[in-house]
Order: structure tokens, then sequence, then C-alpha cells
């Protein structure tokens, strides 16, 4: 499959950043680009109220593009049962030549991990402990591995006291040794089996693929003695048998080092250089196993693909963009500080909206948006021209806005009024959504600027939040090296915004306007474009 391209706005998303990002998404994939619409922040009553009135979904939220472990080529690895034997599990490995093997449970979330030298160091024990008894093995394990047919099963759960015997001895010698729980490895000597039946044994192997009578059958059978008839000789048997016991025994399941998918590729670095194992695992959010990532994997990892819409500023960007293939930006905002390595497809025009510029390629491309799409750019022009009244509006975004509206079947008019309806209200928004909730970062020159803005007519409530608003911006400019930071609160109707302004340089913004700033506040009479009227002030006054 294609790599998926991630289309998103800036953070404190408005209409027009999140409308943009779905539509200019669906242009793509239109165009056969696998690309999906994304998020940096909470969407506000506005844009909430848009994309409910035309049914589209809200993009997902994207915190980073920073290389994480999903975008590492890691070698797939198909998982086990504990209950696999070793014999299994190291074919397996020889077949697929891999080295570790995943160990998961019924719910197949992953439990262990079994290596070569896992199995080495458990079956050289196993020679001289009885690993075989405390394993816990299953005689289906033993009839596995030792290439055998099941004549006699036991009729309770295999149980072994680990000690193996291989009758090359007569039976006077056997006797001296033999004890109940033993396993007996012979060939057909009825004298042996018979009174290894009497000595209640776990389990009777008889080698060399023998016609056994059926008198000793029918005596094991009866004693509930087990015995199995193996194909192999008794050396090879007997060779053999102790790869028997489950990878559940010789796994590594304590202090287990594994990493998520989501895990960040700079995160793992730092564990890789603590633990220094050959391979680990990696899972996915319900703990199943997903593959497995040695030291080779990070040399060079997948970048995640990124489009940037209506906007082009560092610090409004996603986290990580270092990190990701930039691949194109839409915008209509002054030029900002991202860099690239190599050229890109940029579109920047001076207009009220990015979603006009996306609307317009449609156009172009010959390609008719969908009834959702066009009401959404629609609606993302309206807002960002506040109904073509802000002074960012060009004849361009009042004739695409109108094109729009037929295509979505919607009066303009009564639509805007409904939309900054739903959107004004400041009831049971928090100071903190009020401040952040579209607060864009400046850098001009050597001065950091932050200016947010609201659209509402809700003075009751800005008045009894006015103080818990102005220690809220003060809070943000001391402890995040903001030497302004602007809240325009902006009055549609009436054409105008007042500011509250905090920071150590807030009189550049009184001097910039021509105005005095009292209790933090000052009037912006015909002020309602943060892009056009204020910023272009600010900037002029301070470089």
């Amino acid at each position: 499959m294609e790599d998926l391209v991630y289309v998103t706005g800036h953070k404190n998303p408005d209409t027009d950043t999140i409308c943009a990002a779905v539509a200019y998404a669906q242009l793509k994939r239109k165009l056969g680009v696998h690309a999906i619409p994304v998020r940096l922040g909470d969407i506000n009553n506005e844009t909430r109220f848009v994309l409910t009135h035309f049914d589209v979904p809200e993009p997902l939220f994207l915190y980073t593009v920073k290389r994480q472990v999903s975008d590492l080529n890691i070698d797939a690895v198909s998982p086990v049962s504990p209950h696999i034997s070793v014999k299994t599990a190291w074919n397996i490995m020889r077949k697929n030549n891999m080295k570790v093997l995943p160990v998961i449970d019924e719910h197949e979330k992953i439990i262990g991990i079994v290596t070569l030298s896992d199995i080495t160091n458990k079956y050289m024990d196993a020679i001289d402990n009885n690993t075989l008894a405390a394993s816990g093995t299953t005689l289906e394990n033993i009839v596995d591995t030792i290439n055998a047919r099941l004549l006699v099963d036991s009729k309770c759960p295999f149980k072994t006291s680990g000690h193996i015997h291989v009758a090359a001895s007569g039976i006077e010698e056997l006797r001296a040794v033999l004890d109940e729980g033993d396993i007996l490895i012979t060939g057909l000597r009825p004298e042996i089996i018979n009174e290894a039946i009497s000595r209640k044994v776990s389990l009777i192997i008889i080698t060399c693929n023998q016609n056994i009578p059926d008198q000793l059958v029918e005596s094991a059978q009866n004693a509930g003695v087990p015995m199995m008839a193996s194909l192999s000789d008794s050396f090879t048997v007997s060779r053999l048998i102790n790869q028997s016991i489950p990878i559940s025994y010789v796994m590594t399941s304590n202090n287990l080092v594994f990493f998520e998918e989501n895990d960040l590729v700079d995160d793992i670095k730092e564990k890789m250089l603590k633990t220094r194992y050959r391979s680990y695992p990696v899972v996915n959010s319900n703990n199943h196993i997903c593959g497995f990532i040695s030291r080779y994997h990070l040399i060079s990892p997948r970048q995640k693909k990124v489009i940037l819409v209506d906007h082009n500023e560092k610090a409004q960007t996603v986290n990580g963009l270092e990190q990701a293939e930039l691949l194109e930006i839409i915008d209509h905002h002054r030029l900002g500080d991202i860099q690239t390595p190599t050229p890109i497809f940029f579109k920047n025009e001076p207009v009220g909206s990015t979603s006009t510029i996306i609307a317009n390629m449609y156009f172009d491309a010959g390609i008719r948006p969908t009834i959702s799409i066009a009401g959404i750019m629609c609606a993302a022009i309206l807002s960002d021209t506040l109904k073509f009244m802000s002074p960012t509006c060009t004849y361009t975004d009042r004739l695409t806005a109108e094109r729009l509206a037929e295509i979505a079947g919607i009066n303009i008019e009564n639509f805007a009024t409904e939309m900054f309806k739903a959107g004004s209200s400041l009831k049971g928004r928090s100071v903190e959504d009020i401040v952040r909730g579209d607060l864009k970062d400046f850098k001009l020159g050597k001065l950091r600027v932050g200016i947010g803005q609201v659209y509402t007519q809700d003075d009751e409530t800005l008045n009894r939040l006015n103080d818990e608003i102005i220690t809220y911006m003060e809070n943000i400019s001391q402890h995040e090296g903001f030497g302004i930071v602007m809240l325009l609160v902006t009055d549609i109707l009436l054409q105008s915004s007042e500011a509250i302004v905090v920071g150590s340089e807030k009189e550049l913004v009184g001097q910039a306007f021509g105005g005095e700033i009292i209790n933090n506040k000052i009037r912006l009479d015909g002020v309602v474009s943060r892009k056009k009227q204020v910023l272009p002030k600010l900037a002029a006054f301070t470089e």
C-alpha cells in the first residue's frame, strides 16, 4: 500500500484549518494519494456545528510525526503457543532462519519470548536435571518429538519423575533402579515391559516400530500405564525425548523488554543501549505481537509524510515535523519560518481562507466536490472572512463561497447566522479554552507574540471571567516566553474588537495602534482580522 499522508492544519484549530484539512485530504485521495485529515487540538463549537451539519466525521487527533516504532521495517514473526515442544520451536526457527520466537497466550497476548540460547541452555540442563518432570511436558509433545504413535493413553494428566531408563541390560539390573513414575525406553522385550507395567512407570516407549502384542497393550491399558511405539531406535529416542519439554519452561518471561508501536524511536534507542539484547518484541495497544526489531532497524526508518494547510510557521505546526517528510503547504498567511531540505509544492494566495484555495484546486482539476465537502469549505470561507466582512476577504472568496453554497444547497445568510450563533457562546467554556482555543504563536524579530481570538457577544461571561483570563494570560507570558499575549474579543456585528493584552512588552500594542491600554484592555475599532490588521502593525512596529 502507498505510504499514508497526513493532512493537518495548525494547533488550536479553527473552522478553516479543520475543513481545509478534510477537504484537501479528500482531493488528494481522488487524485490517487492515500491521505487522511488529522487535527492538532480540540475543535471549537463553531467547527463542531459545521461538521455535524454536513455529517462529516471529526479528524483524528495527531500528537506528533516524530519517527515511531510503527515507522520501522520490523521483522514479521508468527507467534507460537507456550505448549509446543522445544523441538518444534527449534524446527520453526531453523526453517525460517530465525533466532527468536514470541510466545502468546490463548488471548493472543505476549507472555514471553524464546531464543536459540534459551533452548540450548535448557536442553543441556535437562541432561543432568529432572527437567522433563519439572517442565510439565505432555504425552502429545513426546509423541511428536520422538516420532511415535500412542498405544495407551493415560487416564489422568501425565506426570513423571523424570528419570529415564534405557533397557540395555537384564531384568535384574533394571529392577534395581526402576521405580514408579519413571520412563522406560526399550525394544520389544515382554518380560521387561511387564515388569515396568507392574511397577507403575509413567511411560513405556517401545522402539524400532515393532509389532506390539495385543496382550502387552491390554496389560498396560488395565494398569493405566501409558505406552507408545516409536519409529526410532532406543539411542535416538533417549537423545530426543528431552526436546519434548514445552517452550513455556525455557522461554524468557520475567523482566521482558518490549516496545509498543507508538513508542518514539528516540526513546527506544536509550533502552536498547542499556539492555543490549539481540532483538525486542513489538506489540500493539492490545498487547498483541507485531514483530521484532533490532538495532539495525534504526538505521533508516521511514519518515511520516505530511501536508500542511492554513499555516507555515514552526510554532503552529505538528510536533516532530523536522523528522517527517513535508510534501506540500497550502496557505493564505504570511511566509513563516518552516524550511525544507528539498523543494516542495507550496501554494500561497492572498485570499481570506485556505478553503478558497482548496476549492479552486478542485475546480481546476475538473473535480466536483461532494455536497458535504462543498458545504464545509463554504462554511470555512464564511468563518474566516466573517461572512465577507473581514478586510482579508477578496472577490475570489465571495465568488468561491457562492459556488460552493450552490453545490451544498445552503443559503449563505441563514447558514452563517446559525454558524456564528453556535460558535459565539462562551457558556461552559473554561478560561483555558477561551484563551488557548485559537491562540497562534508568532515570531516578530526577537519578540515572541501569542495572539488568540474569540468571536462573541457574550459580554456577561467575559466580564465574569475577566480577572481569571488576565491571570491565565500572564501565566502563559511568564512561563512560556511570550513578550506579548493578546486575546482579540471580536464582535462580528459591530465589526470591532477589544483586545486583552499582557506581557512585558504589552505597551508596544498601545503604541502600534495609537491607543492606551487601561486595565490590560484596548479598544480596536474596525479591527476584526488578526492576520491583516493586527499582525502587520505589530510586525512593523517591532522590526
